[in-house]
Protein backbone atom coordinates (compact mmCIF):
# COMPACT_ATOMS: atom_id res chain seq x y z
CA UNK A 1 0.00 0.00 0.00
CA UNK A 2 1.01 3.62 -0.51
CA UNK A 3 1.15 5.85 1.82
CA UNK A 4 -0.98 9.53 1.58
CA UNK A 5 0.98 11.38 3.96
CA UNK A 6 2.63 14.30 1.70
CA UNK A 7 5.54 16.23 2.84
CA UNK A 8 5.59 14.28 6.36
CA UNK A 9 8.59 13.22 7.81
CA UNK A 10 9.65 9.86 5.44
CA UNK A 11 6.73 9.93 3.36
CA UNK A 12 6.86 8.39 0.01
CA UNK A 13 5.32 11.00 -2.18
CA UNK A 14 6.96 14.46 -2.20
CA UNK A 15 5.59 17.63 -3.66
CA UNK A 16 8.18 19.14 -6.85
CA UNK A 17 10.38 21.66 -5.36
CA UNK A 18 9.29 24.91 -7.06
CA UNK A 19 12.59 27.09 -8.48
CA UNK A 20 12.57 30.51 -6.49
CA UNK A 21 9.78 32.71 -7.22
CA UNK A 22 11.35 35.76 -7.13
CA UNK A 23 13.32 34.25 -9.96
CA UNK A 24 10.62 33.59 -11.73
CA UNK A 25 9.12 37.47 -11.86
CA UNK A 26 11.87 38.63 -12.88
CA UNK A 27 12.18 35.84 -15.98
CA UNK A 28 8.47 36.24 -16.80
CA UNK A 29 9.30 40.04 -17.00
CA UNK A 30 12.43 39.46 -19.10
CA UNK A 31 10.92 36.45 -21.10
CA UNK A 32 7.51 39.04 -21.65
CA UNK A 33 9.34 42.15 -22.47
CA UNK A 34 12.19 40.55 -24.46
CA UNK A 35 15.08 42.61 -22.77
CA UNK A 36 16.49 42.45 -19.12
CA UNK A 37 16.58 46.19 -19.28
CA UNK A 38 12.85 46.57 -19.85
CA UNK A 39 12.31 43.92 -17.49
CA UNK A 40 14.11 45.48 -14.38
CA UNK A 41 12.64 48.80 -15.14
CA UNK A 42 8.99 47.03 -14.68
CA UNK A 43 10.25 45.86 -11.62
CA UNK A 44 12.22 48.68 -10.45
CA UNK A 45 15.27 46.36 -10.73
CA UNK A 46 18.52 47.22 -12.37
CA UNK A 47 19.70 45.56 -15.53
CA UNK A 48 22.01 43.14 -13.53
CA UNK A 49 19.94 41.69 -10.88
CA UNK A 50 17.83 40.53 -13.72
CA UNK A 51 20.62 38.89 -15.41
CA UNK A 52 21.57 37.39 -12.12
CA UNK A 53 18.03 36.00 -10.80
CA UNK A 54 17.95 35.02 -14.75
CA UNK A 55 21.08 32.48 -14.05
CA UNK A 56 20.12 31.38 -10.69
CA UNK A 57 17.02 30.11 -11.90
CA UNK A 58 18.83 28.53 -14.83
CA UNK A 59 21.77 26.91 -12.45
CA UNK A 60 18.24 25.56 -10.69
CA UNK A 61 16.74 24.31 -13.48
CA UNK A 62 19.72 22.82 -15.08
CA UNK A 63 18.94 24.47 -18.52
CA UNK A 64 19.28 27.79 -20.30
CA UNK A 65 16.04 29.83 -21.05
CA UNK A 66 17.32 32.22 -23.02
CA UNK A 67 20.14 32.47 -25.98
CA UNK A 68 22.40 35.70 -25.65
CA UNK A 69 23.18 37.51 -29.30
CA UNK A 70 24.06 40.88 -29.93
CA UNK A 71 22.96 42.15 -26.63
CA UNK A 72 19.76 40.86 -27.41
CA UNK A 73 17.92 37.63 -25.89
CA UNK A 74 15.89 35.12 -27.14
CA UNK A 75 13.97 32.54 -25.68
CA UNK A 76 15.31 28.89 -26.11
CA UNK A 77 12.37 26.07 -26.24
CA UNK A 78 13.14 25.56 -22.69
CA UNK A 79 12.30 29.10 -22.01
CA UNK A 80 9.16 29.29 -24.05
CA UNK A 81 7.83 26.59 -22.31
CA UNK A 82 8.22 28.29 -18.70
CA UNK A 83 7.06 31.72 -19.78
CA UNK A 84 3.96 29.82 -20.97
CA UNK A 85 3.24 28.36 -17.77
CA UNK A 86 4.74 31.81 -15.34
CA UNK A 87 2.62 34.17 -17.42
CA UNK A 88 -0.67 32.06 -16.85
CA UNK A 89 0.02 31.45 -13.09
CA UNK A 90 1.33 34.46 -12.49
CA UNK A 91 -2.03 35.72 -13.95
CA UNK A 92 -3.99 33.80 -11.80
CA UNK A 93 -2.58 34.60 -8.99
CA UNK A 94 -2.88 38.14 -9.59
CA UNK A 95 -6.82 38.07 -10.79
CA UNK A 96 -7.30 35.96 -7.57
CA UNK A 97 -5.48 38.83 -5.47
CA UNK A 98 -7.46 41.15 -6.98
CA UNK A 99 -10.70 39.36 -6.49
CA UNK A 100 -9.62 38.91 -2.49
CA UNK A 101 -8.89 42.59 -2.42
CA UNK A 102 -12.21 43.60 -3.94
CA UNK A 103 -14.29 41.55 -1.19
CA UNK A 104 -12.25 43.11 1.51
CA UNK A 105 -12.71 46.43 0.85
CA UNK A 106 -14.39 48.22 -2.62
CA UNK A 107 -11.40 48.14 -5.60
CA UNK A 108 -12.15 49.97 -9.24
CA UNK A 109 -11.75 47.94 -11.97
CA UNK A 110 -8.55 48.68 -13.67
CA UNK A 111 -9.11 48.86 -17.47
CA UNK A 112 -6.13 49.37 -19.82
CA UNK A 113 -6.18 50.86 -23.19
CA UNK A 114 -4.38 52.39 -25.92
CA UNK A 115 -3.59 56.32 -25.19
CA UNK A 116 -4.86 58.05 -28.42
CA UNK A 117 -7.85 55.85 -28.26
CA UNK A 118 -8.47 56.60 -24.27
CA UNK A 119 -7.98 60.10 -24.94
CA UNK A 120 -10.65 60.21 -27.97
CA UNK A 121 -12.66 57.97 -28.00
CA UNK A 122 -13.12 56.17 -24.50
CA UNK A 123 -12.78 58.59 -22.14
CA UNK A 124 -15.92 60.99 -23.68
CA UNK A 125 -18.17 58.21 -23.56
CA UNK A 126 -16.86 57.37 -19.73
CA UNK A 127 -19.83 58.98 -18.52
CA UNK A 128 -21.96 56.57 -19.74
CA UNK A 129 -20.84 53.52 -18.45
CA UNK A 130 -21.40 55.70 -14.71
CA UNK A 131 -24.90 56.17 -15.63
CA UNK A 132 -25.81 52.90 -16.57
CA UNK A 133 -23.41 51.01 -14.14
CA UNK A 134 -23.42 53.45 -10.42
CA UNK A 135 -21.90 50.59 -8.58
CA UNK A 136 -19.13 49.28 -10.52
CA UNK A 137 -16.18 51.74 -10.51
CA UNK A 138 -13.69 52.03 -12.76
CA UNK A 139 -10.27 53.58 -13.00
CA UNK A 140 -8.45 53.91 -16.55
CA UNK A 141 -5.29 53.25 -17.29
CA UNK A 142 -2.96 54.40 -20.65
CA UNK A 143 -0.55 51.38 -21.40
CA UNK A 144 -0.09 49.65 -24.62
CA UNK A 145 1.38 46.53 -26.08
CA UNK A 146 1.45 43.08 -24.42
CA UNK A 147 -0.52 43.18 -20.83
CA UNK A 148 0.86 41.59 -17.64
CA UNK A 149 -2.33 41.45 -15.52
CA UNK A 150 0.10 40.90 -12.47
CA UNK A 151 0.63 44.46 -12.54
CA UNK A 152 -2.84 44.95 -11.02
CA UNK A 153 -4.67 45.68 -14.21
CA UNK A 154 -8.02 43.79 -14.36
CA UNK A 155 -8.86 44.74 -17.78
CA UNK A 156 -7.22 45.91 -20.76
CA UNK A 157 -8.71 47.10 -24.68
CA UNK A 158 -6.00 46.30 -26.96
CA UNK A 159 -5.76 45.83 -31.16
CA UNK A 160 -4.67 42.30 -31.75
CA UNK A 161 -1.33 42.81 -33.18
CA UNK A 162 0.06 41.40 -30.33
CA UNK A 163 -0.82 37.97 -29.50
CA UNK A 164 -2.64 37.45 -26.09
CA UNK A 165 -0.39 36.01 -23.43
CA UNK A 166 -0.84 32.17 -22.33
CA UNK A 167 -3.91 32.42 -19.79
CA UNK A 168 -5.60 35.83 -20.90
CA UNK A 169 -8.72 35.34 -22.14
CA UNK A 170 -10.06 37.52 -25.34
CA UNK A 171 -13.62 39.39 -26.11
CA UNK A 172 -13.71 40.67 -29.53
CA UNK A 173 -15.31 43.98 -29.24
CA UNK A 174 -14.85 45.88 -33.47
CA UNK A 175 -12.71 45.34 -36.49
CA UNK A 176 -10.58 48.64 -37.15
CA UNK A 177 -11.62 50.84 -39.91
CA UNK A 178 -9.12 53.27 -41.50
CA UNK A 179 -9.86 56.18 -44.12
CA UNK A 180 -7.71 59.52 -44.88
CA UNK A 181 -8.91 62.53 -43.24
CA UNK A 182 -8.31 66.04 -43.33
CA UNK A 183 -9.50 70.14 -42.17
CA UNK A 184 -12.67 70.80 -43.88
CA UNK A 185 -10.89 73.71 -45.04
CA UNK A 186 -8.76 71.80 -46.81
CA UNK A 187 -10.81 69.28 -48.88
CA UNK A 188 -10.57 70.73 -52.12
CA UNK A 189 -6.60 71.66 -51.85
CA UNK A 190 -6.11 67.73 -50.73
CA UNK A 191 -9.30 65.79 -52.11
CA UNK A 192 -9.88 65.24 -56.45
CA UNK A 193 -13.36 65.41 -57.03
CA UNK A 194 -13.03 60.90 -56.61
CA UNK A 195 -12.82 61.48 -53.28
CA UNK A 196 -9.39 60.14 -53.52
CA UNK A 197 -5.97 61.96 -52.39
CA UNK A 198 -4.18 64.40 -54.88
CA UNK A 199 -0.97 63.22 -55.96
CA UNK A 200 0.35 66.28 -54.25
CA UNK A 201 -1.29 66.33 -51.12
CA UNK A 202 1.07 66.46 -48.16
CA UNK A 203 0.67 62.90 -46.27
CA UNK A 204 0.47 62.42 -42.44
CA UNK A 205 2.47 59.32 -40.97
CA UNK A 206 2.65 57.95 -37.73
CA UNK A 207 5.67 55.96 -36.77
CA UNK A 208 2.73 53.02 -34.54
CA UNK A 209 1.57 52.32 -37.81
CA UNK A 210 3.86 52.73 -40.22
CA UNK A 211 2.41 51.07 -42.58
CA UNK A 212 -1.43 52.54 -42.56
CA UNK A 213 -1.26 54.69 -45.47
CA UNK A 214 -0.27 51.20 -47.20
CA UNK A 215 -2.58 49.36 -46.23
CA UNK A 216 -5.33 52.09 -46.58
CA UNK A 217 -3.94 51.87 -50.45
CA UNK A 218 -4.15 48.27 -51.22
CA UNK A 219 -7.87 47.87 -49.31
CA UNK A 220 -8.84 50.75 -51.24
CA UNK A 221 -7.20 49.51 -54.38
CA UNK A 222 -5.03 52.15 -55.02
CA UNK A 223 -1.29 52.95 -55.51
CA UNK A 224 -0.14 54.22 -52.65
CA UNK A 225 -0.25 58.23 -52.73
CA UNK A 226 3.15 60.08 -53.38
CA UNK A 227 2.25 63.55 -51.51
CA UNK A 228 5.58 64.47 -49.39
CA UNK A 229 5.41 62.82 -46.27
CA UNK A 230 5.79 63.81 -42.34
CA UNK A 231 6.31 61.67 -39.51
CA UNK A 232 4.29 61.88 -36.04
CA UNK A 233 5.21 59.83 -33.20
CA UNK A 234 1.80 59.13 -31.79
CA UNK A 235 -2.07 59.45 -33.98
CA UNK A 236 -3.20 62.13 -32.10
CA UNK A 237 -0.24 64.19 -33.35
CA UNK A 238 -0.80 63.24 -36.88
CA UNK A 239 -4.70 63.68 -36.04
CA UNK A 240 -4.47 67.38 -34.53
CA UNK A 241 -1.86 67.93 -37.41
CA UNK A 242 -4.73 66.72 -39.87
CA UNK A 243 -6.97 69.35 -38.15
CA UNK A 244 -5.23 71.80 -38.20
CA UNK A 245 -4.93 71.94 -42.07
CA UNK A 246 -1.56 70.76 -42.46
CA UNK A 247 -2.43 67.33 -45.19
CA UNK A 248 -3.95 64.46 -44.69
CA UNK A 249 -4.40 61.33 -41.94
CA UNK A 250 -5.36 58.04 -41.91
CA UNK A 251 -7.75 58.28 -39.23
CA UNK A 252 -9.12 55.38 -37.23
CA UNK A 253 -12.59 55.76 -37.38
CA UNK A 254 -13.29 55.34 -33.68
CA UNK A 255 -10.46 58.00 -32.89
CA UNK A 256 -12.22 60.78 -35.28
CA UNK A 257 -15.69 59.95 -34.83
CA UNK A 258 -15.93 63.04 -32.36
CA UNK A 259 -14.65 64.93 -34.57
CA UNK A 260 -16.19 64.11 -38.01
CA UNK A 261 -19.72 64.78 -35.54
CA UNK A 262 -18.30 68.12 -34.97
CA UNK A 263 -16.91 68.92 -38.18
CA UNK A 264 -13.42 69.52 -37.39
CA UNK A 265 -12.26 66.47 -39.61
CA UNK A 266 -13.70 64.84 -43.23
CA UNK A 267 -13.57 61.98 -44.43
CA UNK A 268 -14.41 62.21 -48.07
CA UNK A 269 -12.90 58.35 -48.95
CA UNK A 270 -15.58 57.20 -45.62
CA UNK A 271 -13.43 53.76 -44.13
CA UNK A 272 -12.36 50.75 -45.04
CA UNK A 273 -11.44 47.37 -42.56
CA UNK A 274 -7.61 47.39 -42.47
CA UNK A 275 -7.97 43.70 -41.46
CA UNK A 276 -6.79 43.87 -37.84
CA UNK A 277 -9.90 43.76 -34.73
CA UNK A 278 -10.54 45.06 -31.03
CA UNK A 279 -10.26 42.89 -28.44
CA UNK A 280 -11.29 43.14 -24.34
CA UNK A 281 -8.63 40.86 -22.62
CA UNK A 282 -9.00 39.42 -18.87
CA UNK A 283 -6.61 37.21 -16.44
CA UNK A 284 -10.34 34.96 -16.60
CA UNK A 285 -13.83 34.21 -18.55
CA UNK A 286 -15.95 37.12 -17.65
CA UNK A 287 -19.31 35.85 -16.55
CA UNK A 288 -22.71 38.05 -16.17
CA UNK A 289 -22.26 37.51 -11.71
CA UNK A 290 -18.97 39.32 -11.71
CA UNK A 291 -17.87 43.50 -12.22
CA UNK A 292 -16.13 42.75 -15.58
CA UNK A 293 -19.47 41.90 -17.17
CA UNK A 294 -20.44 45.46 -17.02
CA UNK A 295 -17.53 46.87 -18.80
CA UNK A 296 -17.65 44.38 -21.42
CA UNK A 297 -21.45 44.78 -21.53
CA UNK A 298 -20.68 48.69 -21.99
CA UNK A 299 -18.26 48.54 -24.59
CA UNK A 300 -20.08 46.24 -26.71
CA UNK A 301 -23.10 48.91 -26.36
CA UNK A 302 -20.86 51.58 -27.69
CA UNK A 303 -19.90 49.06 -30.77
Amino acid sequence: MISDDIDEVNSQIKSARLPPLGALRCFEAAARLESFSRAGDSLHLTHGAISRAVRSLEDDLGVALFERRARRVFLTDAGRRLHAATAEAFALIAAAANHVRRQGQPQPLRLSCEPTLLIRWLIPRLPGFTAAYPGVALQLVAGGGPVSFSAGLDLALRRNDHGPLPGTVSHFLFDETIGPVCAPARQADFFGADGLPTPTAPLLHTATRPDAWATWAQRQGVPVPKGPPQIFEHFYLSLQAASAGLGIAIGPRRLVTDDLATGLLVAPAGFLPDGSHYHLLSPRPITPAIPEAAVLAWLRDLV
